[in-house]
């Protein structure tokens, strides 16, 4: 549409104001062409209605592809992730089975080697209790020294199963650590993907 207006009563509101008629008319004819050009700017910028619910349209059908598609890989993300995640509950599941055998492997070592201890004490009470030689006691005193070494032994030896657990135990938590960290990231960026598709 185009703007209308009176011309001459603008040239006569010009004259009335002290312009001549020439001038009046050259005023009134260049207001005119500026406001023909503005206008002819503002409507190649401007669409119609049909033009706007057509491009609404596509867009809305744009937008629901978009959000299609991201529920599909959302669901196949979080359906990895699920899986992921069972397989490591197992995995976790079987090294505390084979942590819980190490350790009653070790106590039963342990309490194999305090009854074997025991029964050298009872043996060496044994023989205190009968009149000694000299010799005998220096066969006691290397009996003493044999069961300080076993002792040292068995408790070196339960000092690094216990360690190689812990080590173990550990290694298998930074493991389950760097795995849920990636999981987490991976949900994030799936999330910041859904938000910017969303603005």
């Amino acid at each position: 549409r185009r703007l209308y207006f009176d011309t001459h009563a603008l040239v006569c509101l010009l004259e009335e104001n002290g312009f001549t008629t020439q001038q009046s008319e050259v005023i009134v004819s260049a207001l005119v062409k500026i406001m023909n050009t503005n206008l002819d700017m503002i409507y190649k910028d401007m669409v119609t209605k049909v033009q706007q619910e057509i491009a609404l349209q596509q867009v809305m059908s744009h937008i629901g592809g978009v959000k299609k598609d991201m529920i599909i890989l959302e669901k196949s993300e979080f359906s990895a992730l699920r899986s992921e995640n069972e397989k490591i509950k197992l995995e976790l599941q079987q090294i505390k089975k084979q942590v819980m055998d190490e350790i009653t492997k070790v106590r039963a070592d342990n309490k194999l080697n305090l009854n074997l201890e025991k029964s050298r004490v009872k043996e060496l009470i044994e023989i205190r209790r009968h009149p000694v030689l000299p010799v005998s006691r220096l066969l006691v005193k290397e009996h003493h020294a044999q069961q300080d070494r076993a002792l040292t032994q068995t408790d070196r030896k339960i000092d690094t199963e216990v360690a190689d657990l812990k080590t173990m135990l550990e290694s298998h938590k930074l493991d389950n650590i760097k795995y849920l960290a990636g999981s987490v990231f991976t949900c994030l960026t799936v999330a910041l993907g859904f938000y910017r598709l969303w603005i």
